[in-house]
């Protein structure tokens, strides 16, 4: 096997916990040809000093301001010399074998942009985590789901998605890319700041005529919400505002309003359910993703317009609504789908 140099990027925000509980496992990675990077959104905790103490051979980057996930990893990447380069989450325990799989699936075509790992739960081993799971998928109104994970729901890893193969998107929680589509497929979007920019770069991509891919062999075991909690309305607002964005940047001329106008009732439905659950500050985050989405949309255009510029392939979306087989059909497994 060739071993070509693997950048891997960590992008910390205030997470020496996660730092001194994760990097120890990152360091018995069995991959003999790595180059180590943690790059720190200008922590207030001791991260970057225990980094530095503790391990010396990895290269620290510090910003002076919080970049988010987005333009953080961008300029990180930069900064990077490896022909592919993982980003990897801070609150990740990778396994000593990881990175061999992802890096035979990236040799074995060209064509592949990115692919991911299995991602399974830190906190209850046997199951899929929500970042990811087995591979991502996109429905027709832009809402995501993965093997192993509609919704919240994520299945018992029992072998059933074991197979490698191409999927719609690729976790951020663990992604390993291919620098030289980066180059041509272009940044994350850096408006979004976090949530959905891997999806967003993903459709890009594939829009190219690259490919994405879920490589099981490798696995790695997430936290999730490390730096921001699952429940935290400032991260319904991140994914509600960012779908919306994405959808418009690089859905085709003729589905874009009627698609917009099916969100707005779906997202309408979402908000009764947070209203439901008694989560008001959800419901607001939903209005203000709206509200802030449509303001934007005037100086977006050019966003749009260069994306779709670019686009070389029709890139084609799961055909049926994910919320109505879910919450209508009761379909809880992606087998099910």
């Amino acid at each position: 096997m060739d071993y070509p140099l693997v950048s891997v990027v960590i992008l910390n925000y205030n997470g020496r916990q996660w730092l001194e509980k994760f990097l120890p496992f990152c360091m018995q990675t069995t991959y003999p040809n790595i180059e180590w990077l943690v790059v720190d959104n200008a922590s207030t905790d001791d991260s970057v000093s225990y980094v530095v103490k503790y391990f010396p051979t990895i290269k620290v980057i510090q910003f002076e301001h919080n970049k988010g996930f987005a333009k953080g990893n961008n300029d990180a990447i930069l900064c990077c010399a490896g022909e592919y380069i993982v980003l990897l989450n801070s609150d990740v325990e990778v396994t000593s074998g990881w990175l061999e799989p992802l890096v035979n699936c990236m040799q074995s075509n060209n064509k592949i942009a990115a692919v991911q790992p299995k991602v399974l739960s830190y906190y209850q081993r046997t199951h899929f985590e929500y970042a990811g799971a087995c591979g991502g998928f996109l429905d027709m109104y832009g809402v995501p789901f993965c093997r192993g994970r509609i919704f919240e729901h994520c299945e018992e890893d029992k072998g059933q998605y074991d197979q490698s193969i191409p999927v719609f998107w690729a976790t951020g929680a663990c992604m390993l890319i291919r620098k030289s589509a980066w180059h041509k497929v272009g940044e994350f979007d850096e408006f979004f700041f976090a949530h959905m920019e891997e999806i967003d770069w993903c459709w890009r991509a594939k829009s190219l005529g690259y490919e994405i891919w879920c490589e099981p062999k490798s696995v790695i075991y997430h936290v999730g919400g490390g730096t921001l909690s699952m429940q935290s309305p400032k991260k319904t607002y991140l994914n509600f505002r960012n779908s919306l964005l994405m959808l418009y940047k690089n859905l085709p001329k003729k589905k874009i309003y009627t698609t917009l106008l099916k969100r707005l009732i779906l997202d309408g439905i979402a908000g009764i359910f947070y209203l439901t659950k008694l989560r008001p500050k959800h419901i607001f985050a939903i209005i203000k993703a709206h509200w802030h989405f449509f303001a934007k949309i005037p100086k977006y255009k050019h966003q749009r317009n260069s994306v779709q510029l670019m686009q070389k392939n029709k890139v084609l979306l799961y055909p049926k609504s994910i919320i109505f087989l879910k919450f209508i059909k009761g379909r809880k497994t992606f087998t099910e789908l």
